[in-house]
């Protein structure tokens, strides 16, 4: 199976294959029924499916809001249609997979020097 950054990367470049038109709110719904297949599988939380569920957290301070909105509502609220969103999301999984990357490189170097 593919993993979940893998799958996502295959959408953002061709997403009329997978999502019909380049939306956020399409992706948004995708995402929800890849979830939830996963999980009528019984299929095991992936480190990067893991990983995801922080990512609304993190939009959450990025932006400076508190709300129970979606992922995808955030990005919309900062983006000037749908199409827009769509780019923009993509943009922050990045910024968000970069710090992750990086705060996981300072945890291991810590943990080295304490060694």
């Amino acid at each position: 199976m593919t993993n979940l950054y893998d799958l996502l990367e295959k959408i953002k470049q061709k997403p009329g294959m997978y999502i019909g038109s380049p939306n956020i709110n399409n992706l948004l719904m995708f995402l929800c029924g890849y979830q939830y297949a996963c999980e009528a599988m019984e299929l095991p939380e992936s480190e990067q499916e893991m990983e995801f569920a922080q990512f609304q957290p993190w939009l959450q301070a990025k932006f400076g809001v508190n709300t129970s909105a979606s992922w995808a509502r955030i990005i919309l609220l900062y983006s000037s249609d749908e199409i827009d969103a769509f780019k923009n999301f993509f943009d922050l999984l990045s910024e968000f997979r970069n710090q992750q990357h990086d705060s996981e490189t300072i945890k291991k170097e810590s943990l080295s020097l304490k060694v």
